[in-house]
């Protein structure tokens, strides 16, 4: 079905206003934003909808690159996916910040990724850490069970030695 008659569907449901049309009309709007996820229109129509159905989360989701959009939305959807790539994932954006139709959508898809390549660095910074002292632990225990190993080796050679004194 055309872009086009897919959004006229979509607003007469929404005109219905009854909560199956609703659904109906997220739902049309939901497919054209996964077949045309450039398009800031189309994820305008989808927030508005969801703001409809009250879900703040995703009404922010949906409006994240928007030039005008409602910071408590944002801040909800920035509750629900807690991480940099989290959102940035739920963004559903395929086209980079190249892509993006305004400087605002832009901007907003650059400090996203900028984010969430810090936090990539952060995650990988743990990671190596988490190496290095797992190598370190390892060269302590080798160490330990070396020292032990030298340990009991003195002892039964002492032992013997003292046993082949007193029976000699």
């Amino acid at each position: 079905m055309p872009v086009e008659l897919t959004l006229r569907r979509a607003a007469e449901e929404v005109e219905r206003g009854d909560l199956a049309s609703v659904l109906r009309a997220r739902q049309r709007l939901v497919g054209l934003v996964t077949s045309y996820p450039d398009r800031l229109d189309l994820r305008d129509r989808l927030a508005a909808v969801y703001r409809l159905l009250g879900d703040a989360a995703q009404a922010g989701r949906w409006s994240y690159l928007s030039e005008v959009r409602d910071e408590a939305e944002v801040a909800a959807f920035e509750r629900a996916y807690r991480t940099p790539m989290a959102r940035l994932a739920a963004m559903n954006w395929v086209g980079g910040e190249a892509g993006a139709a305004t400087e605002t959508a832009r901007q907003r898809l650059v400090a996203l990724q900028e984010a969430a390549n810090e936090q990539l660095r952060a995650e990988l910074s743990v990671a190596d850490d988490r190496d290095s002292s797992w190598g370190t632990n390892v060269l302590v225990l080798v160490g330990l069970v070396v020292v032990l190993l030298c340990f009991v080796v003195g002892a039964v050679t002492l032992v013997m030695w003292v046993y082949r004194w007193f029976t000699g």
